[in-house]
C-alpha cells in the first residue's frame, strides 16, 4: 500500500485531537468559475443551515479546516474555499496574488455561491483577506473570526515561515515530504500522513511537489502587500461581532497586536488558545472550537 494512503482517517484523527462530533459527515467537492479561474471548494452540511465561509492561510488549502468543518457541519452549512493558486483551484495565469485580486475572488465567489448574510472565518492570509473584505461589505456578515493574524506581524515568525517555503520543493517521495511537515508542525506521523495528500501532488516524472503556485515561494516574486496603516484602517471599519484568536505559542501574531485590534474593532472579543502555534485550528482544534462556538451562539 502506498504511504500516502496510510495514516489516520479524518474521523480517527479528529477523535485523537479531542474534536467533539457525532456525525461522520463528508464534504462535497465543488468548483465554480470566478474571474476566469476555476475555484475549488468543499461544501459541508445542510444548505438550509446558517452558512460559514472559511478561508485558509498561505500555502494551505480548504482541507486545513477539516477538524473544524466536521463538527460545525452538524449545525452549519460550511464552505471552505481553495483560494487562487492553492489546493485544487487554478493558479493565477499572470502570477497575481495581490490583496486586490483575492478580494475580487471573494466578491465573485460570494455572489455565485453564498447567501446574502453569512459567518466568515479566516486564518493568516485568509484572515487578512477576511477582515479586509469585512471592512468593505458593511451589514453583510453575521460574525467574523480572525485567526492568528493582524495588521502587524512579528519578523521572527515571518522569517521562519519563509525559510520553510523556500526549502527544496521537488522531492523523490511522499515520505520525504511527510518527514518535513512532521518536523515543521510537531504533529505525529500518522496525523501527517492522513492530511498531507491534500497539500502535495505527484508529477508526471514521479517527483512530489507542493500543490500551491511555485511563484509564492520564489524569492523576489511575491505580490505587493498593503501597508500596516492601510490594514489598520480596514480593521477599524469592521461592523460585525468579531473574535480574534491567537495561538499561545505563535511567533507571528503578538499579544500587543491582538490587544490593539480589540480596542479598534467595536464589537470584538479575543482569546488565546493554549497548546497552539500559528496553525491554531490544526494544533488545538478542540479549544479553538469552544471559542468559535461561543461567538456563533452569541450572534444566533
Amino acid at each position: 500500500m502506498a504511504s500516502h494512503s496510510l495514516g489516520l482517517s479524518l474521523y480517527e484523527a479528529a477523535r485523537q485531537k479531542g474534536v467533539p462530533f457525532t456525525l461522520e459527515n463528508e464534504p462535497l467537492d465543488k468548483f465554480v468559475q470566478v474571474n476566469g479561474l476555476n475555484l475549488h471548494y468543499l461544501e459541508w452540511g445542510n444548505p438550509s443551515d446558517p452558512t460559514i465561509l472559511m478561508l485558509h492561510g498561505n500555502s494551505q488549502q480548504a482541507h486545513s479546516w477539516d477538524f473544524v468543518s466536521l463538527p460545525l457541519s452538524e449545525h452549519y452549512h460550511v464552505i471552505a474555499l481553495d483560494q487562487r493558486g492553492h489546493g485544487d483551484s487554478d493558479w493565477a495565469p499572470a502570477g497575481d496574488y495581490s490583496l486586490e485580486a483575492q478580494q475580487e475572488d471573494i466578491d465573485g465567489f460570494v455572489r455565485a455561491v453564498l447567501p446574502q448574510r453569512f459567518h466568515l472565518i479566516g486564518h493568516s492570509m485568509g484572515g487578512r483577506n477576511s477582515y479586509v473584505w469585512a471592512s468593505r461589505h458593511q451589514d453583510t456578515l453575521h460574525s467574523l473570526v480572525i485567526v492568528d493574524t493582524g495588521p502587524e506581524s512579528a519578523a521572527r515568525g515571518r522569517n521562519r515561515i519563509q525559510r520553510f517555503k523556500e526549502l527544496p520543493d521537488e522531492l523523490d517521495s511522499f515520505e520525504e515530504f511527510a518527514s518535513r511537515v512532521e518536523e515543521y508542525t510537531g504533529r505525529s506521523r500518522e496525523q501527517t500522513l492522513g492530511s498531507l495528500k491534500y497539500s502535495i501532488r505527484q508529477r508526471a516524472d514521479g517527483k512530489w511537489t507542493w500543490k500551491y503556485d511555485k511563484i509564492m515561494r520564489t524569492p523576489g516574486q511575491r505580490s505587493p502587500t498593503p501597508t500596516s496603516d492601510q490594514l489598520w484602517d480596514s480593521v477599524a471599519k469592521i461592523d460585525c461581532p468579531t473574535l480574534v484568536v491567537r495561538g499561545s505559542e505563535s511567533d507571528i501574531f503578538t499579544e500587543e497586536t491582538m490587544g490593539k485590534m480589540q480596542s479598534v474593532i467595536p464589537q470584538c472579543t479575543t482569546v488565546t488558545v493554549d497548546r497552539a502555534g500559528h496553525l491554531v485550528a490544526g494544533d488545538n482544534p478542540a479549544d479553538f472550537l469552544v471559542a468559535v462556538r461561543e461567538l456563533l451562539a452569541g450572534v444566533g
